[in-house]
């Protein structure tokens, strides 16, 4: 009796211990270069997303200062995989809707930011 005992209770220890790796994983440990071991935690330490740099051409449709929108028809946006389509964005800046109007040709700069399409660069072609 007292074996099926220790017996139970290796088996209980060892599932406990296994259920709280699979579902709650523990900071895991990283050398340093001073040898000593640092905390990482790979659920919080995110690579910055990369800066998009390739504009897309399009045309203005509508401004729309007081949401601080703009409508764009536009071509294919690479870094998000979108076909070319008219669409609203959002702006990072309201300042940039002061230098446009529809019908404008213009280039710009555009990614998913919480959620939300959003132009972070814009200019009017001449």
């Amino acid at each position: 009796m007292k074996t099926l005992t220790l017996l139970s209770l290796l088996v209980l220890s060892t599932l406990a211990s296994a259920q709280n790796t699979t579902t709650a994983p523990e900071a895991a440990t990283a050398p340093t270069a001073a040898g000593t071991a640092a905390q990482v935690s790979p659920a919080t330490d995110a690579t910055p997303a990369p800066e998009v740099t390739e504009t897309t051409e399009a045309e203005v449709r509508k401004v729309d200062a007081s949401s601080g929108k703009v409508t764009l028809r536009h071509g294919e946006i690479k870094n998000l995989g979108m076909p070319p389509m008219t669409m609203v964005f959002q702006v990072k800046d309201r300042a940039f809707l002061t230098k446009l109007k529809a019908g404008d040709r213009v280039n710009f700069t555009a990614d998913k930011i919480k959620g939300a399409y959003t132009v972070l660069s814009i200019e009017v072609i001449q």
